[in-house]
């Protein structure tokens, strides 16, 4: 029978654990719950100790970030468990939110990761931003998610009621394989936050694994509890961790993807400017100069990739453009997209 460790990421978040905790115990079926604390300065690790003591706590010595801080805390419980359920503290399980989880992996030996339907706490009839009904990819190499393509969040009315493979799952509630995400080495540290699920489900997929969507399981998720959606560092992770993930992964001509990610990361700044975010205009600009700074180290982590490249997925790989499908024929939904794409 497999054992599953859920892993809450906690940072200055005693205020979401209060709120979450108790929801979490209750539909859990009693797996085991740890914290990983992110050298809080608030009083969450106190708050742990007085209320819940059956829950695990691993000290961070640091606050390095998402990546980081799960590198460090699952590497003190590598070969304890088959899987990890990683969760944000913001999150509401439901009941058997769970099992239909592990049951996906339990049967699948080649599927790394799953996630559950991920909506909006606060409104919730519609998806959440952040992973949704399962994260795909287009050809330029932008990420979308069912049921939220950029800014459009859609009303959830079963449409996406099945289970399919997808190209990422979300970090915000994701199972993943132990022995997968060691054999990847965990997430890029470098990339301190955002995008490094997406990084490491686009390497697992090199090696031949693959990341489903699993819809009988379903979680409400608060969102930009660390870092709003409008703020310029959220821009700035955003751009350059998205070069940082293509320069590793893209497997075909890598100076011509990136010369046109440029070009249109360009449109973008300008399209901040004409709305005069002008920190967001900054934000772009300095993800750019980040990248151009880690070219080197970028360069070895890809031939690192390469040379263990084994018969690699592409499911979830839309083979258009979401921006021309989104700005240009004004497509806000992943039902409307060409399904001939795929």
């Amino acid at each position: 029978m497999s054992t599953t460790a859920i892993v809450i990421l906690n940072w200055n978040g005693v205020d979401f654990l209060t709120q979450f905790l108790p929801t979490l115990i209750t539909h859990s079926g009693g797996y085991e719950i740890i914290v990983a604390d992110n050298a809080s300065s608030d009083n969450s690790v106190l708050f742990l100790q007085q209320n819940y003591p059956d829950v695990k706590i691993i000290n961070n010595a640091s606050n390095g970030g998402f990546a980081k801080g799960y590198n460090d805390a699952l590497q003190t419980i590598q070969g304890q468990y088959d899987y990890y359920l990683l969760l944000n503290s913001d999150i509401e399980v439901t009941e058997n939110w769970l099992s239909p989880l592990i049951s996906v992996l339990d049967r699948h030996a080649e599927i790394a990761g799953v996630q559950p339907k991920i909506k909006s706490f606060h409104q919730r009839n519609l998806f959440e931003h952040a992973g949704a009904a399962g994260g795909m990819m287009d050809k330029n190499n932008y990420p979308f998610c069912r049921g939220r393509i950029f800014d459009y969040v859609e009303e959830d009315h079963g449409q996406y009621d099945f289970s399919r493979e997808v190209f990422w799952t979300s970090g915000a509630c994701m199972l993943i394989r132990a022995s997968v995400f060691h054999e990847l080495g965990g997430f890029d540290e470098s990339f301190f936050a955002h995008m490094e699920e997406i990084d490491l489900c686009w390497r697992a997929k090199n090696r031949g694994y693959s990341f489903r969507f699993e819809p009988a399981s379903t979680v409400y998720h608060v969102g930009g509890g660390t870092l709003p959606y409008e703020s310029p560092r959220k821009t700035f992770l955003n751009f350059r961790n998205s070069l940082y993930m293509i320069h590793k992964n893209h497997e075909g001509w890598l100076p011509g993807k990136i010369f046109y990610r440029l070009l249109l990361d360009g449109i973008a700044g300008a399209k901040f400017a004409v709305g005069f975010k002008f920190k967001h205009v900054a934000a772009i600009i300095k993800a750019h100069f980040a990248y151009y700074g880690q070219l080197g180290s970028l360069s070895k982590k890809r031939g690192y990739i390469i040379q263990l490249r084994n018969s690699p997925t592409s499911g979830g790989r839309f083979k258009g453009s979401i921006l021309f499908n989104y700005f240009v024929k004004g497509i806000k939904t992943f039902e409307q997209l060409d399904k001939k794409r795929f």
